[in-house]
């Protein structure tokens, strides 16, 4: 069973190829959360506004939803003299180029014609809804930099690399010396001469230098003072006049900051899943899946462990998997059990759910008289729970919280003892109710 925090395309963080005494991790693509921190990341476009009011030099684009509008800014970038523009699908997964989302043109009909083939298309999972049209720009050279915070070292890391323009997790297998890895101290960060060291690192030829270091030190802006987790341009290109420039970017923000800074900016609606927007609303920790089994819990160690078991579990029984991620935390009030089994059971895919406690600060009996009154209050609301609930108590004061369960004889609740057992029942039930039975 693996245990990494659920994502919707079963990623986790990507390792790379170590050398002695080196960090070895960088954040992957797509993953719901790292480590039970929340997560923002950012679209292309959002990242190259946030890097240009940084002073980072960007290559200019605007986001398109059409093909004429597509049309229009692509007539715009070619009377200006530029030689055509590139069209990129706005999604927050990589590999957009491989799948067909990058496509340059020459004209304004030809940008139309390539927008509408990309608008609409499936990649990697995520819909292109809108796409970048940027002018084209003559590249001399590609190389790769980012920062990060490293999590396994608990330090903040640069890592730079003259080879740019391809997956760096590719470059470090392949040629590892031709990344160097940076430790920047959080006391310290990053002036002009640790910039000019990480670029020196990278091999980055003599004529980029100057410039790359500069462009550093403002991405070093960037991710401390938007609290960012990641910063990344793959690829920082050399322009044919000698120009270093922003190619592309990418940007994940730490949600734990949220209450000082403004993430609502970076919000897509039209990427966002409802049952999330309302979760995030009422301060729930969620992240919809695509199963049939809710789950509750409290903490984020023990819902992933519950994520696991629930899909081992599930394999006995047509393959019924997790239906969410919902960790509760400490304070399992009614309100919150209230709250997190409306969300779960607004999902019409759940069919059961699996209340997965471990009493601690927050003990079991008061768990218990939470989920009691939670179910009273939405038969109050007009929404009586009609699925089946599995509850797993286990810990501080799990009998007496077993016992308030038991004497409350809520037909729909059934208690299990075990957490492989109330998870092979919890996918039974979940089962039978697809068939029917």
């Amino acid at each position: 069973m693996g245990s990494a925090l659920p994502a919707r395309d079963g990623a986790a963080r990507t390792r790379l190829p170590a050398q002695p005494g080196q960090p070895t991790s960088r954040p992957a693509d797509n993953t719901a959360e790292h480590e039970g921190r929340p997560r923002v990341d950012l679209f292309e476009y959002q990242a190259k506004e946030l890097f240009a009011s940084y002073g980072v030099p960007i290559q200019r684009g605007k986001v398109a939803t059409t093909p004429e509008e597509a049309r229009a800014i692509a007539a715009e970038f070619i009377a200006a003299g530029k030689p055509g523009v590139v069209i990129k699908a706005q999604v927050k997964t990589g590999g957009r180029g491989k799948a067909g989302g990058v496509k340059l043109a020459s004209d304004a009909g030809g940008a139309a014609a390539k927008a509408e083939q990309i608008l609409g298309m499936d990649i990697k999972g995520h819909t292109v809804h809108s796409v970048l049209v940027a002018a084209d720009i003559d590249i001399a050279q590609e190389y790769y930099l980012s920062f990060l915070l490293d999590r396994s070292d608990r330090t903040f890391l640069s890592m730079c690399s003259v080879e740019g323009g391809v997956e760096i997790e590719e470059v470090a297998r392949t040629n590892p010396q031709a990344l160097a890895r940076i430790p920047v101290s959080p006391l310290t960060g990053v002036d002009a001469a640790k910039a000019a060291e990480i670029v020196e690192a990278g091999g980055l030829p003599e004529e980029a230098r100057a410039g790359a270091a500069a462009l550093a030190e403002r991405m070093w802006a960037v991710f401390t003072d938007e609290d960012a987790t990641l910063v990344e341009v793959n690829p920082l290109v050399l322009t044919g006049d000698g120009q270093v420039i922003a190619l592309d970017a990418k940007v994940t923000l730490d949600d734990n900051a949220a209450f000082r800074q403004n993430y609502d900016r970076f919000v897509d609606p039209s990427a966002t899943d409802p049952l999330e927007a309302r979760a995030k609303a009422k301060h729930l920790n969620y992240v919809k899946l695509d199963g049939a089994v809710g789950i509750i819990g409290n903490g984020a160690g023990l819902v992933m462990s519950t994520l696991d078991v629930v899909a081992y579990a599930g394999e006995q029984f047509d393959g019924v998997r997790p239906a969410n991620f919902l960790d509760i935390g400490g304070g399992a009030s009614a309100e919150v059990m209230a709250n997190g089994l409306e969300i779960v059971l607004s999902d019409p895919s759940v069919r059961s759910v699996l209340v997965n406690v471990f009493g601690g600060i927050t003990s079991c009996d008061a768990v218990a008289n939470g989920i009691v009154s939670a179910i009273g209050m939405l038969a109050e609301q007009g929404e009586p729970v009609s699925h089946p609930i599995v509850v797993r108590l286990d810990g501080n004061k799990a009998a007496e919280g077993r016992a308030i369960l038991d004497q409350a004889g809520i037909a729909v609740v059934e208690q299990v003892a075990t957490m492989d057992d109330a998870a092979r029942r919890a996918a039974e039930l979940a089962a039978a109710a697809a068939t029917g039975a």
